[in-house]
């Protein structure tokens, strides 16, 4: 058993201790915690030291207090920062996680474009096939387009984790494409094409199917 808390800030100490033992597998994913006065005890704390542990976990998403039922697992470790895992990731990890975005975002779009959106995402189409400068800028187009794909979408969560990924992208991209040009610029956007012309259609099954053919391309082209 995981040795009782002997230093301050208790708190601190008590929370690192419920940690250790939820990853330990103690307590798995869903699980209740013991009553606050048998945890308590156990880690030789008061109960309001340990219901500030939990609120410590609990504002880290691994602990959730459910009125008049207790206290929850509802993750079996911290997340780490994303800033952190997306700069460890590979290429390869980087766009594998893109499908899985923005395959289905291809696909929302195309049920839920509005005309607005369909100008805006032929906008940006138009604007990458005359980014003819540095690869920056190709890149920087290339972002464009894809982001009013899954504007379209109409899922602020989709979004959001497409922005979360922008910074590594176009660092990864930039670089890569300094080393490795694409082996055919042409038909890279004649992708680009194809799924603007499935989002127009509104056909969610083909608009999936070009996103994640393009970006496999892109995959493979990288590793």
């Amino acid at each position: 058993m995981v040795s009782q808390v002997r230093r301050h800030p208790l708190a601190e100490q008590a929370a690192e201790l419920l940690l250790a033992r939820i990853r330990a597998g103690e307590w798995p994913l869903g699980h209740r915690l013991p009553g606050e006065t048998t945890l308590a005890a156990q880690l030789g704390v008061g109960r309001s030291t340990l219901r500030e542990a939990v609120r410590i976990l609990a504002g880290k998403g691994v602990l959730a207090s459910r009125q008049g039922a207790g206290v929850f697992v509802t993750a079996c470790d911290v997340p780490e920062d994303w800033d952190i895992v997306l700069r460890r990731a590979t290429i390869a990890a980087v766009v594998e996680a893109r499908i899985a975005i923005e395959a289905e975002a291809a696909a929302l779009a195309a049920h839920r474009r509005t005309p607005a959106d369909l100008r805006s995402i032929r906008r940006a189409l138009a604007a990458r096939a005359g980014a003819d400068g540095s690869v920056a800028e190709l890149v920087d187009a290339d972002t464009a387009f894809h982001r009013t794909v899954i504007v379209a979408a109409h899922n602020d969560v989709l979004t959001q984790l497409f922005d979360t990924f922008l910074p590594r992208l176009r660092f990864a991209m930039i670089d890569m494409l300094d080393l490795r040009p694409l082996p055919s610029s042409a038909e890279d956007h004649a992708a680009h094409e194809r799924l603007t012309a499935a989002i127009a259609a509104r056909d969610p099954g083909a608009a999936a199917r070009h996103s994640r053919t393009h970006l496999l391309a892109i995959k493979e082209a990288f590793t």
